[in-house]
């Protein structure tokens, strides 16, 4: 993929991890483009691990891989770095 299609693809997928984490109110446009684009290459990374390869290439598969990764590093980010912890 072109870089352009890895911001895209990373924005889209940045901002979708932090709607579904709900700090969608606290992310901006950078950072989701960032976070999805991180989340797209740990999700491949984990995937790869068990042995699933995942094409770089524009897909709802990479999408979703993307958005899952993404997830996952706002949840380790809130873990670490979470204000209001209890």
């Amino acid at each position: 993929m072109s870089w352009i299609a890895w911001i895209v693809l990373g924005g889209f997928a940045g901002w979708a991890a932090s709607v579904l984490t709900g700090k969608n109110a606290r992310v901006g446009l950078i950072s989701n483009v960032i976070i999805g684009i991180v989340g797209a290459l740990a999700g491949s990374w984990i995937l790869g691990m068990f042995g699933i390869t995942n094409p770089l290439t524009f897909s709802i598969q990479t999408f979703l891989v993307a958005v899952g990764g993404a997830v996952v590093l706002l949840y380790l980010s809130n873990l670490l770095f979470g204000r209001g912890r209890r």
